[in-house]
């Protein structure tokens, strides 16, 4: 893996840098940083991938630098992320179940970048 520089925090990274996995490989570029600024609340990334979009909860980020992203994944775990969408698939609901996830907030919110709902 390149010299990525310096770490940076989430509102200084630049779009477009390179994102690699755990395993050194590369998955795509930074599209997009989401995140609540009010609240200084990091979501994750919006990766263009050779397969299309993939949504990277922050969770599964695991260093932010001025020159690239590493993930806490490998790069097969990482192409198996969810394309940003509108409503993500549920698998089981409930009537109970009114609250919106934060999984589903921050892929809606991944879906109206790449929609350019924003």
């Amino acid at each position: 893996m390149p010299d990525l520089g310096p770490p940076v925090a989430y509102l200084a990274l630049p779009e477009g840098v390179p994102v690699y996995a755990a395993d050194d490989s590369r998955v795509g570029d930074v599209e997009h940083v989401l995140a609540d600024e009010e609240t200084d609340i990091f979501d994750g990334l919006v990766v263009g991938t050779g397969e299309g979009h993939r949504f990277v909860d922050a969770s599964l980020v695991d260093e932010l630098y001025e020159r690239g992203v590493v993930l806490s994944i490998d790069g097969a775990e990482a192409l198996s992320l969810p394309e940003p969408s509108a409503s993500p698939a549920v698998l089981e609901a409930d009537p109970a179940d009114t609250a919106e996830s934060d999984l589903t907030r921050k892929l809606r919110r991944a879906w109206d970048f790449v929609s350019g709902n924003y």
